[in-house]
């Protein structure tokens, strides 16, 4: 809970990611050591600190680096530890703790920006984000995301050495440059988050860590920037998506749909936050893509039986959504939304006008949709068919399964 804090911290210190996670990595370590002995002190997260932040400057005055500040960097040490490596009394650390309360946010805010940063790759951004930011071990990310441990720490190792080759700074962009910036680190928590609630191989429906990660580390980054819409209209998208959790899946881990879940398990209070993040988001601005999507999110979350949803404001949403972001994943989408609004046979005509998009041309999610569409309209050899490939398309063991049980349920209707 306190890495991301800790790291930061160094690293503004250090100027130096791959140094500051080590001597974090340290100060855990001895606290692995002591508190069994000594007891969990009454604020770990500050002993924590204090012992990175010693390391630290332990680290510079033997290396002699920055010399000119460890003038600077004493004078902090001094005030920050009492004689004997302890705070003087719990109200100094209460006082010490609230004045540097914004600093350490900062450094966090820093950190995400610096995890994020467009010189690296999607998965390298998404693996070193997790790692700094959510606290995963290398193993944990590598079993979250289906790829050999191996690989998920080449990838940390070469991110941390881009940044240091490109000589990416410490700092949260200003003016011009923040809202591309920005842009990626909201990409990065949403691909983290999509994997988790819809991964995409292995054989489980959902990843719950990543998803609770990805919304701890947007619920931080809308705390530290709070005059950013879309940073909320994110943070409204995860929470009532999350909402769903208990409801998506059946006691065996077979995936259950959203027309056909028990919405009694949705989580109100998940909902409640995400409404409220919802409409922080719209009091700051026109909607952007992510608050478009929180508020087709907020349709389903408001309607208390699939039969109550109000689908022709979803199309709507969705053809301002496909204006604001055109994309063939939104058109299918949209397509869904139109036959659910309009009836079938408009919704089939959409996904038609897709097929022949070089995107989707292997994307499983298109001839599920039009499976879903034909067996409405009463074509199911055609459904069956479409279900079958879908199946043969999805790398998701639990999707596969699902898809192939609705190809073998049109076939008895065809029957």
């Amino acid at each position: 809970m306190e890495s991301a804090r800790i790291v930061g911290a160094l690293t503004r210190m250090l100027r130096d990611l791959g140094r500051a996670e080590e001597l974090a990595q340290d100060a855990l370590l001895e606290a692995l050591e002591r508190w069994p002995a000594d007891g969990v002190p009454d604020r770990p997260g500050a002993w924590l600190m204090q012992v990175a932040k010693r390391r630290a400057l332990d680290h510079l005055r033997h290396h002699a680096m920055h010399a000119s500040k460890e003038g600077e960097l004493s004078w902090e040490m001094d005030n920050l530890l009492a004689d004997g490596g302890s705070f003087r009394d719990p109200a100094e650390l209460a006082a010490l703790t609230q004045e540097t309360a914004g600093e350490i946010d900062d450094d966090v805010l820093r950190l995400i920006f610096v995890c994020c940063h467009p010189v690296l790759s999607a998965e390298a951004r998404a693996a070193l984000a997790l790692k700094l930011l959510g606290g995963l071990a290398t193993g944990e990310i590598a079993r979250a995301f289906l790829v050999p441990e191996a690989t998920v720490a080449q990838r940390i190792v070469r991110a941390k050495r881009t940044l240091a080759e490109a000589r990416v700074p410490f700092e949260v962009p200003r003016d011009d440059e923040l809202k591309p910036r920005l842009a990626s680190v909201l990409q990065v928590i949403y691909l983290i988050y999509n994997e988790g609630y819809s991964a995409s191989a292995g054989n489980e429906w959902l990843r719950p860590t990543l998803c609770r990660e990805a919304l701890r580390v947007g619920r931080v980054l809308a705390e530290l920037m709070p005059d950013e819409g879309e940073v909320h209209g994110l943070v409204a998208l995860m929470e009532i998506q999350s909402s769903r959790e208990r409801a998506r899946t059946g006691p065996d881990g077979a995936p259950i749909l959203l027309m056909d879940q028990d919405r009694s398990r949705w989580d109100r209070l998940l909902i409640g936050r995400g409404l409220a993040a919802l409409d922080r988001a719209g009091r700051l601005g026109a909607l952007g893509p992510y608050a478009l999507q929180a508020a087709i999110a907020a349709c389903h979350a408001r309607a208390l039986t699939p039969d109550a949803t109000d689908w022709a404001r979803i199309a709507a949403l969705y053809d301002a959504l496909s204006q604001l972001m055109p994309s063939p994943v939104v058109e299918l989408n949209r397509a869904v939304a139109l036959g659910m609004a309009y009836g079938p046979d408009a919704g089939l005509a959409l996904a038609d006008a897709l097929l022949d998009v070089p995107a989707l041309r292997m994307y499983h999610l298109l001839p599920s949709v039009r499976g879903d569409l034909l067996a409405k309209l009463g074509r199911h050899a055609e459904a069956k068919a479409e279900f079958e490939r879908a199946a043969s398309l999805t790398q998701n063991e639990r999707e596969q399964a699902l898809l192939l049980e609705r190809a073998r349920s049109s076939a008895l209707l065809e029957r």
